[in-house]
């Protein structure tokens, strides 16, 4: 079962987003879907997982109403007010009835203090989330956010983590060893989990290839195994340096040293298991 478990959808229509703008001209639009499914058909991927791309509840209830309507869409990653504890938990009261709720992520990156997520009132969110049993996506872009993960983990002890897209390390400029530091700190922690996505966004939009990013890929399996490692495509974002199929290729071809079962769990297995899936 090959799953996907990094990718979005946005509808203007129905949430509004701060990011696309106007000035991202390919992603500026409605993206759903069915411009998605004849990708996944193509690459072969069975199931996926869509992540929220605003921190509002619009988003979480369009991307649920998407899952309930494609039966390929296995689970949402959505989003609650994590600096409001008890408004977050009265909310996940809510939305762990519905089978598809699977996880939870705010866009720190995106706030304008680096540290918002260490706060104290979010520290408390995420106690609570950790009491339903559910993960917490972390959009930790190196060098502002990925050094948190082993506070959070220490502050939060049964919250399990992911870490989107390796947190972005810096591909382009072809550095690793502050980045590889932050991330094996982060790793120490079993409860922490890495997703091997947004990797060509952080290379060289026009010029990338698996050999740009196999480095990476190579310290977070060193560092995290392939059973904390999962694949995601981070479609529609992918399309600013590529599009689906060649993110897909490249991926699997940075992996073609990895053993069958190794690639069984980056693919597929780790995602269900982190996620909760039931897939298997």
């Amino acid at each position: 079962m090959k799953v996907d478990a990094h990718q979005h959808f946005w509808n203007f229509d129905a949430v509004a987003y701060r990011w696309p703008t106007r000035a991202e001209a390919r992603l500026y639009r409605n993206i759903e879907a069915p411009e998605l499914e004849p990708l996944l058909r193509a690459a072969g991927v069975d199931r996926t997982v869509v992540v929220q791309a605003e921190n509002s509840y619009a988003d979480t209830q369009y991307l649920l109403r998407t899952a309930k309507a494609r039966d390929w869409v296995a689970g949402v990653v959505g989003w609650v007010p994590l600096d409001r504890p008890d408004e977050a938990g009265a909310k996940l009261q809510e939305l762990t009835k519905n089978r598809h709720f699977k996880g939870v992520r705010h866009l720190i990156h995106n706030e304008p203090d680096p540290d918002w997520v260490v706060r104290d009132a979010v520290i408390e969110g995420l106690r609570v989330l950790a009491s339903f049993d559910l993960p917490f996506d972390v959009v930790a872009v190196y060098p502002a956010h990925l050094k948190h993960v082993p506070l959070l983990g220490e502050r939060v002890p049964g919250l399990r983590m992911v870490i989107d897209h390796l947190a972005k390390p810096p591909i382009r400029e072809k550095r690793r060893n502050g980045w590889l530091s932050q991330l094996q700190a982060a790793a120490q922690n079993p409860n922490v989990f890495a997703k091997v996505s947004g990797l060509n966004t952080a290379a060289d939009p026009e010029h990338w290839t698996a050999e740009d990013l196999k480095p990476y890929i190579e310290d977070a399996l060193r560092l995290f195994g392939a059973e904390r490692l999962m694949f995601g495509s981070d479609w529609p974002v992918a399309n600013l340096a590529g599009d689906y199929l060649t993110v897909w290729n490249e991926t699997n071809r940075a992996l073609a040293a990895c053993s069958a079962a190794e690639q069984a769990a980056v693919f597929g297995g780790t995602a269900d298991r982190f996620y909760r899936l039931g897939l298997a």
